[in-house]
């Protein structure tokens, strides 16, 4: 069963039975009375405000009162200050489901300080990430048609809130100790942002890099990349960059998966790097600290033995994030989940929906 945004893929892989269109409201409440009939044991559901239709994607719950089988929510996103709609949303997902997984320590624990969740209901299942090789850059880049230039890499869609405008501030530093030295931004512009002003931002960032004289340094894929490309770029890539603004970020995928590449990682402390990156699996730098951001850069693309250590560090630390340790994590709520479930105690669920 699928979530069907505006532009989302038409047609669907055939394991896709039923589509939920995110704004109409009585999709929610259908697709779950099917769910009902099909025998279902458990199900999942993956929660982001910004899918989800309704004010602060409340329709989830239209979706989950209607179930007559117990559901695992997993919390892409806890804000650190949500609005009384967000936090009675995430609220009643979590207090009515069988269990709840977040990504990280600190997303479980700002859960119980701000949502008032008992912790003994929140389980802790890290974001997943491909099984790549740790390998040096070289081979890489020659797949890519890169030459052996240093290579500071950051992935996924682009907007205004990741922070590239920084990274391009600190490319003139850089430059002059490297010569050479490209930052390459890999991935489309948000749909969401494309649908508002186009490519307006993309090319305010073209602007940036060429005014400060390093267009020449700048390097946009725009397009959204296969997993197989992605690795190839993950591999090629010297140092990563994170360079997000929002320090209460609970999770992100792209650090994840820099670090299953073994990455040498270079991040503001937002909540996820913060942890993340502890112990000296990587760099931090405040947000806006252009100087110190080129710094670190210069730092580890000066020296070998410390970009290989943090790359190992990191890689290490990734082991327990792979798919299949992931899946396997899972399926271990999930077998619980349903042996836990009793027609008296769905019943009682169904009944907090209704009182």
């Amino acid at each position: 069963m699928a979530l069907h945004l505006p532009d989302g893929p038409v047609p669907y892989p055939a394991e896709v039975r039923q589509r939920i269109r995110a704004e109409i409201q009585a999709d929610y409440r259908a697709a779950a009375h099917a769910l009902n009939e099909r025998g279902i044991e458990v199900v999942s559901i993956q929660h982001e405000y910004g899918i989800w239709g309704g004010e602060s994607g409340s329709f989830v719950l239209d979706f989950a009162r209607q179930l007559r089988r117990p559901f695992v929510a997993t919390l892409h996103t806890v804000m650190r200050n949500p609005s009384p709609l967000q936090k009675s949303v995430l609220a009643e997902l979590v207090d009515t489901s069988a269990a709840s997984v977040v990504m990280s320590r600190a997303a479980a624990t700002l859960l119980t300080r701000a949502y008032g969740v008992n912790p003994a209901r929140v389980e802790i299942v890290p974001h997943g990430v491909p099984n790549l090789q740790l390998v040096a850059p070289g081979m890489a880049k020659l797949r890519l048609g890169l030459g052996p230039e240093p290579v500071i890499l950051s992935f996924g869609l682009l907007g205004p809130g990741k922070g590239y405008e920084s990274v391009i501030e600190a490319m003139p530093a850089v430059i002059q100790g490297f010569p050479t030295a490209r930052y390459v931004v890999l991935g489309a512009t948000h749909p969401d942002l494309l649908r508002s002003e186009g490519e307006a931002y993309r090319q305010r960032l073209h602007e940036r890099a060429a005014a400060l004289g390093v267009a020449d340094h700048v390097h946009f894929v725009d397009r959204f990349v296969g997993k197989v490309e992605l690795g190839v770029w993950l591999e090629a890539a010297d140092v990563f960059v994170t360079p997000y603004p929002n320090l209460d970020q609970i999770v992100s995928g792209t650090l994840s998966y820099a670090m299953g590449a073994g990455k040498a990682i270079v991040s503001t402390p937002y909540a996820y790097a913060a942890e993340m990156l502890a112990d000296g699996r990587g760099r931090l730098v405040e947000p806006g600290a252009d100087a110190a951001l080129a710094e670190a850069f210069l730092e580890l693309l000066s020296d070998d033995a410390l970009r290989a250590q943090f790359g190992r560090l990191a890689y290490r630390h990734s082991r327990s994030m792979l798919w299949p340790e992931v899946a396997g994590r899972y399926r271990a709520i999930f077998a619980r989940v349903t042996a836990a479930a009793t027609p008296a105690t769905v019943a009682h669920r169904v009944g907090a929906f209704r009182g």
